[in-house]
C-alpha cells in the first residue's frame, strides 16, 4: 500500500451528515461513525488539494465536501488598525492611555457577515457552517503587543480593563451574528492562551480580563442553541476547571503531545467536554503510512470509544503538513467509519 496522492486515491465518498458532529459536541451518545474535525485548512493546502485558486470563502466548499468533513468554517470581517503578532518589531497603535482615547475603534454594526450570505446558499444537503474569529486576547495583543500587554498588566490595569471593555462590545456583537445564522451549526472561541509550559499571562489576569468574556461570547451561543467550542494551544490546565464550569465550553481543540497527548485529554476530562483531532502535527509531517495509519486506529479506538471525538489534527493543516500524510489520516478515518 502507498501513501494516496489525491482525495481521488482515498476512502471518501462524501455524504455530508453534521447531526453526527453535533452529536460529538455534545455528547450525545455514540455517534454512527467518528466524523472528521480541522479548526481549518490553509489557503495554500487548499488550493494545492483541488488545483485552482479560491479567491472567496464560498469557493472553499468544494474542499470541505471532498475531504469529507459536514461543515464549511466561515469568519465575520472588522477592519482594525493592529500591528502584528509574529513580528514584533512592528508598530502598534496603543501602549498608552493618550494612545488609546485616540484609537478609532470600529462600531459593531461594521461587522461583516458576507462569508455566511455567500457560503450559506451553496452549502450541499447535509453541511452547515462553523463560525469562528481570531481570539479576544489575541486582539489585545494586536493591540499592544505582548510585551506592551504585559507591561501595562504591571502598569496600568485599569487600561487593560478599558481596552477589553472596547473589545468585548465587539466580540459579543460577533458571536451574536454569527449565531443567529440558521446554517451555523457550531461556533469556536479561538484565542490562544498559553504555550508549552504555562499560559502567557497569568491564571488570574486571565481570570480578570479575558474569560469573562469568553463566558459572554458561549452564552450568546447557547441562547442560540449551538455548541461552543475552545480552540486554544497551549498549557491550559490551571484554567481548565474554568473553561469547563464557568465559560461553559462544550468542546476543547488543540492538543499537542509535549503538552496534553489526546488520549490523556480524553481520559481525564472527556467525559465533561468533547475532544476534538490530537493528531499530533510533528507526529503527522514525519511518521511514515504505518505509523500514521496505526496511530489513527488508536484515536479512533480509544478516543471515539464512548463518543464526545471527532478525528483530526492537533490543530491545523498547514502548508508545511505533506498532503500524502494528511490524505493517509483521512483515508484510515474513513475506512474506520
Amino acid at each position: 500500500m502507498t501513501m494516496p496522492r489525491s482525495l481521488a486515491e482515498t476512502a471518501i465518498r462524501p455524504r455530508p451528515d453534521f447531526s453526527q458532529l453535533l452529536r460529538v459536541l455534545r455528547r450525545d451518545g455514540v455517534p454512527d461513525h467518528v466524523p472528521s474535525y480541522e479548526l481549518f485548512a490553509n489557503q495554500e493546502v487548499m488550493e494545492a488539494v483541488l488545483g485552482r485558486k479560491l479567491p472567496e470563502r464560498a469557493d472553499t466548499i468544494e474542499f470541505y465536501y471532498r475531504s469529507g468533513y459536514d461543515y464549511v468554517p466561515c469568519w465575520p470581517k472588522l477592519q482594525m488598525k493592529v500591528g502584528d503578532l509574529v513580528d514584533q518589531r512592528s508598530d502598534y497603535p496603543i501602549t498608552d492611555r493618550r494612545t488609546f482615547e485616540d484609537y478609532v475603534w470600529p462600531a459593531p454594526a461594521s461587522i461583516s457577515f458576507a462569508e455566511f450570505e455567500s457560503v450559506g446558499p451553496r452549502l450541499p444537503d447535509g453541511m452547515m457552517m462553523v463560525g469562528q474569529t481570531g481570539g479576544i486576547f489575541e486582539t489585545a495583543q494586536e493591540l499592544m503587543g505582548y510585551t506592551g500587554l504585559c507591561m501595562a498588566l504591571a502598569d496600568d490595569r485599569q487600561l487593560v480593563a478599558a481596552i477589553f471593555e472596547r473589545l468585548g462590545e465587539l466580540y459579543v456583537a460577533m458571536y451574536e451574528g454569527m449565531a443567529s445564522f440558521e446554517k451555523v451549526g457550531a461556533l469556536v472561541i479561538s484565542d490562544d492562551l498559553g504555550f508549552k509550559t504555562q499560559t502567557l499571562v497569568s491564571p488570574a489576569d486571565l481570570r480578570e480580563f479575558v474569560l469573562p468574556w469568553h463566558k459572554k461570547m458561549a452564552a450568546r451561543i447557547h441562547a442560540h442553541g449551538k455548541p461552543c467550542i475552545l480552540h486554544s494551544c497551549g498549557q491550559l490546565r490551571a484554567i481548565l476547571e474554568d473553561l469547563i464550569e464557568d465559560v461553559k465550553i462544550d468542546a476543547k481543540h488543540s492538543y499537542e503531545d509535549g503538552i496534553l497527548p489526546v488520549t490523556e485529554a480524553k481520559r481525564e476530562f472527556g467525559g465533561r467536554v468533547a475532544i476534538l483531532g490530537g493528531f499530533d502535527l510533528d507526529r503527522l509531517c514525519r511518521s511514515d503510512e504505518d505509523e500514521i495509519r496505526a496511530h489513527t486506529r488508536r484515536l479512533v479506538e480509544v478516543c471515539g470509544a464512548g463518543g464526545g471525538y471527532a478525528l483530526g489534527s492537533g490543530n491545523s493543516i498547514a502548508g508545511f503538513v505533506p498532503l500524502p500524510n494528511y490524505f493517509t489520516m483521512l483515508d484510515e478515518g474513513w475506512k474506520l467509519r
